[in-house]
């Protein structure tokens, strides 16, 4: 892509990727995704990948969506993949946040949150994918 913006919550870890993409098409954003300082539509895509089951509420990963869908220019796509919570998953998040999203009911909050088209597959493993579509 000619240009990517990343938004990353934690402000060191934020700080360590800006210095490691520094001179790249990169741009890494402090923020938090649940209220980003972007206008409405400034972005033709979004992708988020493993990392909705650390945000800590399924209320506040309903507000990321939203407010990706807000962020995104009309026809623009949003994908991206999760895992699904297994034994093993469970004991590496044992001190972490881990609010596990459901791939059945994913599609309906994606359109919830303004999306059309909204579909999630699950993987051959403890993961799903998933895509949906901003309204034109």
């Amino acid at each position: 892509v000619p240009h990517l913006t990343a938004v990353e919550v934690d402000e060191r870890l934020a700080s360590r990727l800006s210095k490691r993409l520094e001179g790249s098409n990169v741009t890494v954003v402090h923020a938090d995704a649940t209220k980003m300082g972007f206008p409405d539509a400034s972005f033709t895509g979004a992708a988020c990948f493993t990392m909705l089951h650390h945000v800590p509420s399924a209320d506040l990963q309903d507000r990321l969506l939203a407010e990706v869908c807000r962020v995104l220019k009309p026809g623009a796509i949003f994908t991206g993949s999760d895992s699904t919570p297994t034994f093993r998953w469970n004991l590496a998040h044992l001190f972490d946040t881990r609010v596990p999203v459901d791939p059945e009911s994913f599609p309906g909050r994606l359109k919830a949150a303004g999306f059309v088209e909204a579909k999630a597959r699950r993987g051959d493993g403890p993961y799903f994918s998933f895509t949906a579509r901003k309204p034109a």
